[in-house]
């Protein structure tokens, strides 16, 4: 019998059970497991914090510390964080299949370990192309947190249980970036931007001290798959093969690409535009917190009208609100009011807000059966979407929020497209499916 069918023959033995339940004896005895619930959330809260925290933190410091290090362009500034984006992009595809094959724990190491390299470059350049460099390592080190951590909680609970926890984890994840560009704000206000690198490397320094000393390994050596390129590209195949998936990635992408360009120029629009200073992260976080509200009605509305039917009607009215806000950016000279042009922005991000986890919860629902895979390829793919639309757009800015708008307004209208086709196309082979069905019935 082949490695690959014993794996699944235990899996299939022992059904039913979680991961942790069926850790051997021989691992669980390498570390000490967590006092409480409490302790698992919250460790699982911080893991998954490390990429809000090192986009956030630094946003008030973008101006400065392309200043300090020779950047050649104003906007250059924006390459700090599309480097991070196009690191993280790239390793969603790699910790995933390493965590099954080796298990979790070290690809938390891996990944935290870059983390922690590319922080340090990062604090002690002197260079804006080694900055770079940092925050591209950072940035692949950060996608195994992000990764790792959610099958972490999958491996150790199930059903309701999971449920709970992934709702406190989410709780802290939104309420980091409204937040964090406070906190870099405060240490702006007492040292330099090189002391944000410096507490990154420094919490997680803390937080893979406190996995490898009170978090047991969740995936025992029965349950790993052997690591597998055929494997991976004949999953990527799958995915891409359905045209739900591949319509709602596309539209997940493009509604992330709007979301990058806004990150890319907020420092520059609320602090030079709109010369708001130290008051830029109260209004950052301001508009962070709709995108919090948003997932908290998400939660209830998705139950009444369904995940199609919500996501639909949330991004119509955002591509209807996004449509006018240009129309009137641009009567405007690309310098409307302050308040006007932040109330588009919380209508705008709560309608996104509502997008975010149904389209790839949509994207999932065909690819179910190879969900790590499928889980992988759709996030990086569509990462790189946004990446590659936000930056367009970003670096278009030019002292106006004109960029901003059109960055959503062209990320709604794609994602529009990319979901209405990939969704009439579906219903149209419907009828065809079904009569071939019928046929076939004896």
């Amino acid at each position: 019998m082949s490695t690959r069918a014993s794996v699944v023959t235990s899996a299939a033995g022992v059904r039913g059970a979680t991961a942790t339940e069926l850790n051997l004896e021989g691992e669980r005895g390498t570390t000490r497991k967590p006092r409480s619930d409490l302790e698992f959330v919250a460790l699982v809260a911080l893991t998954t914090s490390l990429v809000a925290m090192s986009i956030d933190t630094m946003l008030p410091a973008l101006g400065t510390m392309a200043t300090e290090l020779g950047a050649a362009h104003a906007n250059d500034r924006q390459l700090i964080l599309s480097v991070f984006f196009a690191g993280m992009s790239v390793g969603q595809l790699v910790y995933g299949p390493v965590s099954d094959s080796t298990g979790r724990k070290p690809a938390l190491y891996l990944g935290i370990g870059l983390f922690v390299l590319g922080g340090a470059i990062c604090a002690l350049t002197q260079n804006f192309t080694w900055l770079l460099v940092g925050r591209a390592l950072s940035g692949f080190g950060a996608a195994g947190p992000r990764i790792v951590s959610v099958a972490l909680v999958r491996d150790a609970h199930t059903g309701s249980g999971m449920a709970r926890v992934m709702s406190f984890v989410q709780t802290v994840f939104i309420l980091v970036p409204v937040l964090a560009p406070s906190v870099g704000q405060a240490v702006l206000l007492v040292s330099s931007w090189r002391a944000i690198f410096a507490g990154l490397v420094l919490i997680a320094l803390v937080n893979v001290s406190w996995l490898a000393l009170r978090q047991p390994e969740t995936l025992p050596s029965a349950l790993r798959v052997p690591f597998s390129l055929r494997t991976i590209a004949a999953g990527c195949a799958e995915t891409f093969r359905s045209r739900i998936a591949l319509g709602y990635t596309l539209g997940s992408g493009f509604v992330f690409g709007g979301f990058i360009s806004y990150l890319s120029m907020s420092q520059q629009v609320f602090q030079e535009q709109y010369g708001l200073g130290a008051k830029f992260p109260l209004f950052f976080g301001l508009l962070a917190s709709a995108i919090g509200v948003a997932s908290f009605v998400n939660a209830k509305l998705v139950m009444r009208f369904g995940i199609r039917r919500l996501s639909r009607t949330a991004l119509i009215c955002d591509c209807v609100l996004c449509v006018c806000a240009l129309l009137g950016s641009w009567a405007c000279a690309g310098h409307p009011p302050l308040f006007a042009f932040v109330g588009f922005m919380m209508v705008c991000f709560f309608c996104n807000g509502l997008l975010f986890g149904n389209f790839s919860a949509r994207a999932m629902e065909p690819v179910g059966h190879i969900a790590g895979v499928a889980s992988a390829m759709i996030g990086s793919v569509s990462g790189m979407i946004g990446l590659a639309l936000g930056t367009f757009f970003g670096r278009a800015y030019d002292g106006t929020v004109l960029p901003v708008v059109a960055g959503f307004t062209a990320a709604g209208l794609l994602a529009l497209g990319a979901t209405e086709i990939a969704e009439r196309s579906v219903s149209r082979c419907a009828p065809t499916l079904e009569l071939s069905r019928i046929v076939e019935e004896p």
